[in-house]
């Protein structure tokens, strides 16, 4: 199997910070937010919960889907959320057996 890119969005909550970003282990990259081992936005405004993901074949098209949303007004990303996470939860905890 060939190696995925994802992209996700991280919330606080509905009414609060998103934070979009790419990377080839989202398991570790969501430990990573969650535990503030990289200081930044994320770990400043404690933006944590993993509340979107789209998977991707090859980094190009992760960077381009990443770049589309960073530009977006934080309305659209929200109707993004609420299309596929309408409660908002923490997806990340379904990750855990």
């Amino acid at each position: 199997m060939s190696e995925a890119f994802y992209v996700h969005i991280l919330a606080t909550r509905k009414d609060g910070p998103l934070y979009a970003g790419i990377t080839n282990n989202l398991h570790k990259r969501v430990y990573e937010h969650k535990t503030h081992a990289v200081p930044g936005f994320t770990a400043r405004y404690n933006v944590d919960r993993l509340v979107y993901f789209e998977i991707f074949e090859n980094p190009e098209a992760a960077i381009a889907r990443e770049k589309q949303l960073k530009k977006w007004h934080q309305a659209w990303k929200v109707a993004l959320i609420e299309r596929e996470n309408p409660e908002w939860r923490d997806l990340a905890e379904e990750f855990v057996p």
